[in-house]
């Protein structure tokens, strides 16, 4: 082989190289702007909710929606060293949240684990208030641990109607969903221990 050869092979693999590289970047930018555009609050339906493949995407969803209702220090947490949160946010009155959210399917209930985690990472997160966000419904027992640690709990049918007001572009009511407190009061143990 001469000089002539070997640089007609360096050529064509060099131009190779550059169409291998240029595809993996287009896919790369691709799958950005699809996981972005499908956080788009104004896109997103409860449908495609239940097709998102995890967690995560429901969970940037729901960072861009916080964000785009105009809550302040809205943040997102990162991955398995969240304590417990995957949002954190200042409502209109200054108060911290933090928020978990879970992507469940309709049919699949979300237990205590969920509560638990959120209440206990407010003290890391210095919040005031704890949400569970799902797209799907709770355990009774859940709903109980909630209302006796002021836990608020959005399920399936709150997001819909979070999904509605926020693209009818009825902020202050979508904001009040969010905020208000609702929590029905609850027996505790110890009082029903005391009443018998």
């Amino acid at each position: 082989m001469n000089w002539s050869e070997n640089l007609t092979l360096l050529i064509i693999a060099g131009i190779v190289l550059l169409l291998l590289l240029t595809w993996i970047i287009r896919r790369i930018i691709y799958r950005g702007q699809r996981i972005r555009s499908e956080a788009n609050p104004q896109k997103i339906t409860i449908k495609d909710i239940d097709q998102m493949q995890d967690g995560s995407e429901f969970e940037l969803y729901l960072y861009n929606l916080l964000d785009q209702l105009g809550y302040d220090e809205v943040h997102k947490t990162t991955g398995s060293r969240d304590f417990g949160a995957d949002l954190v946010f200042v409502d209109r009155l200054g108060r911290r949240s933090v928020v978990q959210a879970k992507r469940y399917g309709a049919n699949h209930p979300v237990g205590l684990g969920a509560v638990q985690e959120i209440y206990t990472s407010m003290r890391y997160y210095e919040a005031e208030r704890s949400i569970v966000l799902t797209s799907a419904r709770y355990t009774e027992s859940c709903r109980i641990l909630a209302a006796v640690n002021g836990v608020k709990l959005l399920d399936r049918e709150d997001l819909m109607e979070l999904i509605r007001l926020f693209k009818s572009r009825r902020l202050d009511e979508a904001l009040e969903l969010i905020e208000e407190d609702d929590h029905e009061p609850i027996e505790t143990w110890q009082s029903r221990r005391r009443r018998t």
